[in-house]
């Protein structure tokens, strides 16, 4: 006989991962802010997931894991653009550039900061 499967509380979860991370618990904050944007990704709560996932490269870019960081950022900014967040989005690209630059990769710093400039044009021309 299986155990039966506990749902897991996105909301509380939330709110535990930003206590972790307000108390510089930054390695647990990041898994339990990943966990989160997955569990609001699959409930199809967009804005909360990118939100999460920023989280956690925000407490990967506190432990100097930039490669991870980058992941995240990458991630919340995808899932902004896909859903209109833009503005969002760009923060996620900005950081994912920090990140980048910390890691010495002039290319990637480039790259990125053309793709900013070229949304944030978009943006502006949008008004």
């Amino acid at each position: 006989m299986s155990e039966p499967k506990v749902k897991e509380d996105h909301v509380k979860m939330h709110k535990d991962a930003n206590a972790l991370m307000d108390s510089g618990k930054y390695s647990e904050a990041k898994d339990l802010f990943q966990r989160t944007a997955e569990l609001y990704y699959k409930g199809q709560n967009y804005f909360d997931s990118a939100t999460m996932y920023y989280k956690a490269g925000e407490a990967a870019f506190a432990l100097k894991e930039y490669e991870k960081a980058i992941e995240h950022f990458m991630k919340s900014s995808e899932i902004c653009f896909a859903k209109g967040f833009d503005r969002f989005g760009v923060s996620a690209l900005d950081y994912a550039k920090d990140c980048q630059n910390a890691l010495g990769n002039t290319a990637e710093v480039e790259a990125l900061a053309k793709k900013i400039k070229e949304i944030k044009a978009k943006l502006e021309s949008a008004f």
